[in-house]
């Protein structure tokens, strides 16, 4: 996909959050009311015709576009969160991170076996967190799965599409 003007409005902050690290920030795209309905409709067509219940946003980026693309598609919204942010019953998933271990919750009557499900994400660099987020979703047993995020790094060490299994779709509207 790779739509100039989302790659124009991408901001790149050097030396963020840590030394040699070339931070993606994709605020400059939600604050940019042409980058949004870009998102939005690029995210519509690629899924209009699947059949979408639910779009699960993870915290906290994906809550934005994830919630925008389920109004448009007349799903439904489920938010994916750091453990204590839910307030009813939840599952957990927990993952290991670079710098230690981490867990995320769904409340636990968020997704039902008769939903069709996607997931989304700002960006995919090692695809950690979503993994553990597509396997937390996947004990719900719905009867499929999508994965999306905005941006993909591509590069030495950042091959997170590979942490999925080849059956999973996976998909991105920036590949930087």
């Amino acid at each position: 996909m790779n739509n100039e003007t989302l790659i124009k409005n991408l901001r790149n902050v050097p030396d963020f959050p840590i030394p040699g690290i070339q931070f993606k920030d994709v605020s400059t795209l939600y604050k940019n009311p042409c980058c949004m309905a870009i998102m939005v409709e690029e995210l519509y067509e690629l899924y209009k015709d699947k059949g979408i219940t639910k779009v699960v946003g993870i915290e906290s980026r994906g809550f934005i576009i994830g919630a925008a693309l389920a109004v448009k598609l007349g799903a439904g919204f489920v938010m994916c969160r750091k453990p204590g942010k839910l307030p009813a019953d939840t599952i957990s998933e927990s993952y290991i991170k670079e710098y230690g271990e981490d867990t995320i919750e769904i409340h636990s009557d968020a997704i039902e076996p008769t939903d069709i499900v996607l997931l989304h994400d700002d960006l995919l660099a090692t695809g950690g967190s979503m993994k553990a987020a597509h396997k937390l979703v996947k004990k719900f047993n719905p009867q499929r799965v999508y994965i999306n995020f905005i941006v993909e790094l591509i590069g030495e060490g950042l091959n997170g599409r590979a942490v999925f299994d080849k059956d999973v779709e996976v998909t991105t509207l920036l590949q930087i």
